[in-house]
């Protein structure tokens, strides 16, 4: 056998692999020395059989050192990550917030793809401004203003860019081992001293089960401290969408009303959350009340709000836009789905309003796709919410030639009679030591 093959029999067998080993793997595919159907047979074996922390720290490691890595040397650096979900645009609130309480937050951020949506889409809805940003250009505008978002770059672990396109082909993204890496690597290289990590948790998440949530929340947790990294997780919910919108731009528009003070209450509140823990990670209050407070109190008094107009400036975008939020426009047809029945909200199929929001053109099932920004929805309910006959449930943004889409909506409510309890913002928070 070839070496290639024994390292692949090697971790068939359940045995750990070494750092040098797991290097020449992902170094071959990098090369092209090693095949994709090689590691894609090496990937399925990771899968079935896991990886110590040990081995997960050493394919983090590899992956990360594919790429640049940034260093920052900032204690009050932080960054956050969410895993995904319907309506999550929580990043464009958090970060002015965390920003304006003195937190220096690296932003680099995705596009969508499947059922859940992408920073970089939704803030591209905003004219002229640019998220291909250099490393440079980065690091710079860090240091000067605190806040910077830019879209994915090939120059950060383009490992994981390799690896992520094999296993979305092979079944083997829900792998613990394989998901830590591919977070770690991408959010260790843009040098923040610190991460708060969101992972959403239920019918519209990309973890469905808390089981599974609390198993990659403690290896992240203990990957990162191999690192040196302080980081916090929080299990968050996401059987409904965040707030009440779910689009691009009218996910955007719904942002800078938060950030405005006139935002829903959970979308707010989460936002506080994380931006608190950041806060706290970032050594800029003594506890998590104090932090909780400085947050708040940026808010309210419009500070973070000026960070979000100079970062939209500053990255070139038309300001005007989030100045006169009518300018971001919905698309020129609306559906009202309405209830069917009298009762209370048990259930909301979240994973199938981020589907249709796919089908409709704002989201899209394959790389490079275009992505119509003006098409979105409006949920007018959440679960625990009474609910009247005829009463709206949802208001859809389309184009005329896509009401054909629009059909048995009503369905992606569970209407009971009997009262429910709402859902709680967080389930858990976990601190790493």
């Amino acid at each position: 056998m070839g070496l290639i093959v024994e390292l692949i029999h090697k971790k068939r067998c359940a045995k750990e692999l070494t750092f040098t080993e797991l290097k020449t793997l992902i170094t071959g595919l990098l090369d092209g020395t090693v095949a994709d159907y090689q590691m894609s047979a090496f990937l399925m074996a990771v899968c079935c059989n896991g990886m110590t922390d040990e081995e997960t720290f050493s394919l983090t490691k590899v992956m990360l050192e594919s790429g640049k890595i940034l260093d920052f040397k900032n204690p009050h650096c932080i960054d956050k990550h969410s895993t995904g979900g319907i309506g999550d645009k929580a990043s464009f609130i958090l970060a002015p917030i965390a920003a304006a309480c003195g937190i220096s937050v690296p932003m680099v951020a995705g596009r969508g793809l499947g059922h859940t949506g992408g920073t970089i889409d939704k803030i591209e809805s905003i004219p002229g401004f640019r998220t291909g940003l250099s490393l440079e250009e980065f690091s710079a505008q860090l240091k000067i203003d605190k806040i910077v978002l830019m879209g994915q770059t090939e120059d950060i672990a383009p490992a994981d860019r390799r690896i992520y396109a094999l296993r979305d082909v092979t079944a083997t993204v829900e792998s613990i081992p394989l998901i830590t890496a591919s977070i770690l690597s991408k959010k260790l290289a843009e040098g923040a001293s610190g991460i708060v990590m969101d992972i959403k948790v239920g019918q519209g998440a990309f973890m469905s089960n808390m089981s599974d949530a609390k198993k990659l929340a403690q290896s992240l947790i203990r990957v990162s401290k191999k690192f040196g990294k302080k980081m916090t997780v929080l299990l968050t919910d996401m059987n409904q969408p965040l707030g009440n919108c779910i689009g691009n731009s009218i996910e955007l528009v719904e942002s800078v009303e938060t950030l405005q003070n006139k935002g829903p209450h959970d979308l707010t509140e989460l936002s506080l959350i994380l931006a608190a823990e950041m806060v706290l990670l970032g050594k800029k209050a003594k506890n998590y009340n104090d932090a909780y407070k400085k947050c708040r109190q940026v808010l309210e008094n419009g500070e973070a709000l000026k960070v979000f107009y100079h970062l939209i400036e500053k990255q070139g975008g038309d300001v005007k836009f989030v100045k006169n939020l009518s300018l971001l426009k919905n698309a020129e047809d609306k559906t009202i789905i309405t209830a069917s029945k009298s009762g209370h909200i048990h259930k909301i199929l979240n994973r199938e309003i981020g589907e249709l929001l796919v089908t409709l053109g704002g989201g899209r099932t394959k790389t490079g796709e275009a992505i119509d920004f003006s098409v979105g929805m409006i949920c007018h309910k959440k679960i625990g919410d009474a609910v009247k006959i005829g009463e709206a449930l949802m208001t859809i943004y389309h184009h005329s030639a896509q009401k054909k889409l629009l059909q048995n909506l009503a369905s992606y409510f569970l209407i009971k009679p009997q009262k429910t309890k709402r859902l709680p913002l967080v389930y858990q928070t976990i601190r790493g030591k």
